[in-house]
């Protein structure tokens, strides 16, 4: 474990609204939201199945994706492990969110080195121009969430599309 992560683990305990505040998405295995009804019924063993455990049960009893410890393999577990079928191998997309880096928050933009969001970037969508100023390549970026945890100044954001 990195001290970064260390930190990090330590205060977000302190930090309730930053869970509070975190966007829902749904897993990246679902085209029809009123199939979502059917959770009612179930016992999460969606969430069960990821290894990440970014998958978190909502009230309604439906599954939502928590992207700020970690992020999604696309490793169709949840899809496999989904009893009611409501989460399916062939409904398998990108997730449903927008990627975006804050500017005035990222460390590299303000000239201090750092590559944190694109080490840990699967689909190589972190791309640098010279040794600052990164942008997300919206082509590649499956909306994974890797890099989220992984920024020390929260400076990526998620939009839900």
């Amino acid at each position: 474990m990195q001290r970064r992560d260390l930190f990090k683990s330590v205060t977000s305990k302190l930090q309730p609204t930053k869970v509070k505040a975190a966007t829902l998405l749904r897993p990246p295995y679902n085209n029809d939201e009123a199939l979502f009804e059917l959770c009612l019924e179930c016992v999460g063993s969606c969430a069960t199945a990821c290894d990440e455990q970014i998958i978190i049960i909502g009230v309604d009893k439906s599954p939502f994706l928590n992207l700020l410890e970690s992020g999604c393999t696309f490793c169709d577990d949840c899809a496999t492990a989904c009893e009611p079928n409501v989460l399916t191998l062939e409904a398998k997309h990108n997730i449903n969110a927008k990627i975006t880096i804050d500017k005035g928050l990222c460390l590299s933009w303000n000239e201090v080195m750092c590559f944190s969001c694109k080490d840990p970037c699967l689909d190589d969508a972190i791309i640098f121009k010279s040794l600052f100023k990164p942008i997300i390549d919206a082509d590649k970026c499956t909306a994974c969430g890797f890099c989220i945890s992984r920024c020390p100044s929260e400076a990526i954001k998620v939009e839900v599309l």
